[in-house]
């Protein structure tokens, strides 16, 4: 059996969020259920999942409440830091990406990030299964340009349901899925 890797840049999804979505810092409720998450990433293709969350913590800090719920929840708290200024997390799930091509498995990534591009493009050209979770409207271009080459694209809220009520979102609905209920 494959081995898939959940990787979380749970920075951008926040960021994302928060900015994007509900144009202000998410309160608890709204966050995704990050169990949710894994649980679909381990159905998604059958497989043996790891869930690793990328934090920063360049600030010599850890949010420990957060960190003990994800190894609850089975994740791998993954918290790095760096006193140059780097984006440590983005450098972390990059140089992850790259070891997963090197020894093997297949990708989710939770992230919108464009910088991602060229491992997420050398995971496809050779063969793994790789997919994105994301909200699909705010999904930097160059990722959704791999859907051509077989790049996967799940939606945090519609295909995976990581929310217990509705966003605020305004995006493009498919007419076979738009259930007018929602909107009365």
């Amino acid at each position: 059996m494959t081995q898939t890797y959940l990787l979380v840049d749970g920075e951008n999804i926040d960021a994302t969020l928060g900015m994007s979505v509900l144009l202000r810092r998410p309160a608890p409720e709204e966050r995704p259920r990050w169990d949710r998450i894994l649980t679909f990433s381990r159905d998604v293709w059958g497989s043996a999942t790891r869930g690793l969350f990328f934090l920063n913590a360049s600030s010599g800090q850890m949010p420990m409440s957060f960190v003990q719920a994800l190894l609850a929840m089975e994740y791998m708290p993954i918290p790095l830091s760096s006193h140059s200024g780097e984006k440590v997390v983005d450098v972390g799930i990059q140089r992850t990406l790259r070891a997963i091509a090197e020894r093997g498995g297949d990708v989710l990534l939770a992230s919108h990030d464009g910088d991602f591009v060229p491992e997420v493009r050398d995971l496809l050209a050779i063969g793994r299964q790789v997919g994105v979770i994301c909200f699909r409207e705010f999904l930097n271009t160059g990722l959704a340009e791999l859907t051509g080459d077989g790049l996967k694209i799940y939606d945090l809220e519609e295909d995976i349901g990581a929310f217990n009520a509705p966003l605020p979102r305004v995006r493009i609905i498919p007419l076979e899925s738009f259930d007018p209920v929602r909107y009365l």
